[in-house]
């Protein structure tokens, strides 16, 4: 057996495969191991239409092409730049998890592997990358390394761009702003021009609201919007509606706490320009309770997904009861449903399918991944618009955290580019008890 040459060896377990494909070539010139029981796991996972299943199969043709020439047994260059790969086949150590942990199950087997390997090279820093925190607790406990998988990982998150800023200035420059409508970024001593911006630009007897729009490089004045009768109540609802509606910007991210109104803007943002589309699609990720697919669940598809959509409708009836049924705007959205210009639908089942001219609203995307957002932006053919909404401090997935998920990544990515705007969105409006709760609980 050819003996690992590179400074490092980590073994990724299949939460990292099905997290990131590629996280083979993420390593730089370092070795890369993968337990045969992950591809046992792995091909639980190779059938069907979900992110995660795509990424099981491109992961497996990947190791395919890599072993084209080669058995995985020994050591085999991953590319020329990059380190080398093997599958973990044995379990030789004097330490067995299984008997530790009095479980005979995949992760101990794995924890196995990363032990034999350990073992086979002493003077090797063996690491296990694993998405699982139970799973890195578990290694750490056996006195193995054990680091989550940091590739798409925003790393300060603290400082996560929120899209807006206050700034203090002379009431002389409000009354300017007032008067012309615009001002210069140089005239507010403002220098962080790179990215679309909004301001509450304040002086001592009074303030303005204004957007800072990076591809014209000028302060513009903006005014409160309503939308189907939905008014903004501070703000930052201001700034929503105004990047919901505003042409220029093609993608647009909210987040926020719930209760702070991204959903509902979202959809009354889109309703008020239905006629610059060709449809409005709102889709959000099925997270099943207790991990079942909705196989389990009983009745028709349309009853299985009907509980995990039914906070997407009940926005959509939320707009619609602000009219009379007589109203014509009432008959406009109820039509709008009926002939299929409204669709409500699972994120899986628009997979795969191109979307121009498509106002794309995607709700609770703090549940995707980074290459679950990617595929969906990629979709966007001419004249889409696509909108994310989430709370990157409530997700419903065990290996996404605040600073992996794909809300977080798309903001840290897209913050700088010139058709992107972003707010993030912390005062509830919802009700005085709920925002209470999120006060306190």
């Amino acid at each position: 057996m050819t003996k690992a040459k590179s400074n490092k060896i980590f073994v990724i377990d299949s939460s990292v495969i099905l997290y990131d494909h590629n996280a083979i070539y993420n390593f730089e010139d370092n070795d890369v191991a993968v337990p045969i029981t992950v591809f046992e796991e792995l091909d639980n996972f190779k059938k069907g239409n979900d992110t995660i299943n795509f990424e099981a199969r491109e992961f497996i043709r990947g190791v395919d092409k890599i072993a084209s020439k080669s058995t995985l047994n020994d050591w085999v260059p991953i590319n020329k730049s990059k380190g080398r790969f093997k599958v973990i086949m044995t379990e030789n150590t004097s330490v067995d998890a299984i008997k530790v942990f009095q479980d005979n199950k995949p992760d101990h087997h794995i924890l196995n592997a990363a032990l034999t390997l350990m073992a086979e090279f002493p003077d090797k820093k063996v690491t296990l990358v694993s998405k699982d925190i139970n799973l890195r607790l578990k290694a750490k406990s056996l006195n193995l390394n054990a680091d989550d998988y940091l590739t798409g990982k925003v790393q300060n998150i603290d400082n996560l761009f929120t899209g807006k800023l206050t700034i203090n200035v002379d009431d002389s420059l409000i009354d300017k702003i007032y008067q012309y409508g615009f001002c210069t970024p140089d005239e507010l001593g403002f220098k962080d021009t790179k990215n679309n911006k909004y301001l509450i630009i304040k002086g001592t007897k009074s303030s303005v609201l204004c957007y800072f729009n990076s591809a014209k490089q000028i302060v513009e004045r903006i005014e409160k919007q309503t939308c189907y009768k939905i008014t903004p109540r501070n703000s930052e609802q201001v700034f929503a509606l105004h990047a919901l509606l505003n042409p220029d910007v093609k993608l647009v991210s909210l987040q926020g706490v719930a209760g702070t109104g991204k959903t509902l803007l979202a959809l009354a943002g889109a309703l008020q320009q239905k006629r610059n589309f060709r449809q409005i699609y709102l889709a959000r990720p099925i997270i099943p309770l207790s991990n079942k697919e909705l196989g389990y669940l009983p009745g028709q598809i349309s009853e299985k997904i009907g509980p995990y959509m039914e906070a997407l409708f009940d926005n959509l009836k939320f707009i619609q009861s602000q009219y009379k049924e007589t109203d014509k705007d009432y008959k406009f959205i109820a039509d709008c449903v009926k002939e299929e210009k409204v669709i409500i639908t699972p994120l899986a089942y628009i997979r795969g399918r191109s979307i121009p001219n498509i106002l794309f609203i995607i709700d609770e995307a703090q549940n995707l991944t980074p290459h679950e957002i990617k595929t969906i932006i990629t979709r966007a053919g001419e004249g889409t618009k696509i909108i994310f909404t989430g709370d990157i401090n409530q997700i419903d997935t065990p290996y996404l955290d605040s600073q992996s998920n794909g809300l977080s990544h798309l903001i840290d990515k897209f913050k700088n580019q010139s058709i992107y705007a972003h707010v993030t969105l912390e005062k509830g409006e919802r009700s005085e008890l709920a925002t209470l709760a999120n006060d306190l609980l």
